[in-house]
């Protein structure tokens, strides 16, 4: 009988009771989850610094880099103090970046901090599985190159993240056509540019440099913007995009991307399947992510990833290696920071036989364009196509104090509730602070409350949660006269009786 190979560190008592590959949101989470069960923990992380993609390039540094262009284009007063308005002048990228390497140096301070104190040995190296429990380490430090070890663990996390995708055909330069990593190295705003996708990554930014004054044209081969957003919101997203100057060409591809030169100077020139083109200073090209997983080598350890780079996981976030969890951006949509943590944090505690609850239905989703939005629950078009009965609220900040007050005029919040039963189905927002507004409607689903909740609840003044108030009347009028909520008349008074009142 032909015996299997067993290597001397998977025969051996494992090394750690869960060996994390990957430093982001969801690697942090399952990390100091598990320590806080005092398992023996570290994670694997190949970049010189901790984070991942969230706090280096991703999610961190667009977030402060659309702050500092809010703030410093004075962008919600415009509406108060005209198109013109402007916090700072002559607007540089070096006031942009000096924010944003400001709040990354800090978040990456704090998190050192935190799995210091939860004892999480930080690893730099690059991770790749030798079997089902064992993974080679190949050191990344400064001089220690071509240095490795083997180690075991009893229960491994992959929360390796994404990398922009690339298309072989277009000519990445790093300065003229660029990914969204590439942003945090330029040395000038453009005048104009051309954003190739019509994704979160590419509204987002293409949002931001409008903001700015630049003149963007956005390219995406889709019909509409942002096809998992509630109809009606991505409407009012593409028309405040066209209200900045952009130019949205959608329903086409992009057939070439080349250097040009013309009497503005060095430029590229983006040609569509349809004829036209499209040239500007600048192109950034945002067409989706892929997993990071090409140096894990999967098949040693049994698993095996798509085209796009994704693991496949159960619900709850195990792979075809029942010890082998994947977590984050690597297993695909909703690829949320705020998601990878939860799932991060109920991987461990799965691994480790500890009980969890988790409503995978009622996460918030946050795009952080120029208007943000932010959303829980279904979509008109998801209710519309399951034939559940529904009726609609909605309230403008236009309506609200608050949003005259803050200068926003243009922003919606929009409740979507049962027909029959008024259990609250639906929260969509879009406009200033729509997703930290979100919650008040996620934390009443989740309680399985109705329109009337917002009705019958007192809100400060001023302020924009008085949105929900305001919407649930107008959704609750839609559904014409009610009769256990019409006053009932009285008999007028007798001569002579007193009436209380004021």
């Amino acid at each position: 009988m032909t015996q299997t190979s067993v290597s001397a560190a998977e025969a051996a008592p494992h090394t750690y009771d869960l060996l994390v590959i990957g430093s982001g949101p969801g690697g942090q989470r399952a990390a100091i989850q598990a320590a806080k069960l005092c398992k023996k923990v570290a994670i694997v992380e190949k970049r010189v610094v901790v984070g991942g993609v969230c706090i280096n390039t991703g999610t961190i540094p667009s977030k402060t880099f659309r702050e500092a262009v809010v703030h410093l284009t004075g962008y919600h007063e415009r509406g108060l103090y005209g198109d013109s308005f402007m916090v700072k002048e002559d607007l540089n990228i070096q006031d942009l970046l000096l924010r944003t390497n400001a709040v990354i140096s800090h978040e990456l301070d704090v998190i050192r901090s935190q799995l210091h104190r939860n004892r999480v040995e930080v690893i730099s190296a690059e991770a790749s599985f030798s079997g089902p429990h064992t993974l080679r380490l190949h050191d990344v430090r400064p001089g220690q190159e071509g240095a490795w070890r083997e180690v075991s663990a009893e229960n491994i996390v992959i929360a390796v993240g994404t990398r922009a995708a690339r298309d072989p055909k277009i000519p990445f330069d790093g300065e003229r056509v660029l990914i969204s990593d590439d942003i945090l190295n330029m040395t000038a705003l453009p005048r104009s540019m051309a954003v190739i996708g019509g994704g979160v990554i590419g509204c987002e930014y293409a949002s931001m440099f409008a903001a700015l004054g630049v003149r963007v044209t956005l390219i995406d081969k889709r019909p509409r913007l942002l096809e998992f957003v509630d109809d009606e919101i991505a409407d009012i997203l593409a028309y405040q995009l066209r209200q900045n100057r952009m130019t949205l060409r959608l329903g086409e591809d992009v057939r070439s991307v080349g250097h040009v030169t013309d009497p503005a100077g060095e430029r590229v020139r983006v040609t569509l399947e349809s004829g036209k083109e499209v040239t500007a200073d600048l192109v950034l090209y945002s067409i989706g992510r892929v997993g990071a997983v090409e140096s894990l080598n999967l098949g040693a350890a049994g698993l095996e990833a798509d085209g796009r780079g994704r693991i496949r996981v159960n619900e709850l976030y195990q792979t075809a290696q029942p010890h082998i969890y994947a977590v984050g951006d690597v297993i695909g949509f909703p690829s949320l920071a705020s998601v990878s943590l939860e799932q991060g944090r109920l991987a461990a505690c799965h691994a480790f036989g500890i009980p969890t609850q988790s409503v995978p239905e009622l996460f918030p989703y946050g795009i952080y364009t120029i208007p943000e939005i932010s959303m829980v629950g279904k979509t008109e078009e998801e209710l519309t196509a399951a034939g559940v009965p529904y009726e609609i609220g909605k309230a403008q900040y236009k309506e609200i104090a608050r949003g005259q007050i803050i200068g926003d005029r243009e922003g919606t919040l929009k409740l979507i509730f049962h027909l029959e039963s008024r259990a609250l189905l639906g929260v969509h927002i879009i406009g200033a602070g729509a997703s930290e507004l979100v919650h008040i409607g996620q934390a009443v689903m989740a309680f399985g409350g109705t329109v009337d909740y917002f009705v019958n609840t007192v809100f400060n003044y001023p302020t924009l949660a008085e949105c929900y108030k305001t919407a649930a009347l107008d959704g609750i009028n839609r559904l014409g006269p009610v009769p256990e909520l019409e006053p009932k008349l009285e008999p007028p008074p007798e001569v002579g009786e007193v009436v209380s009142g004021d």
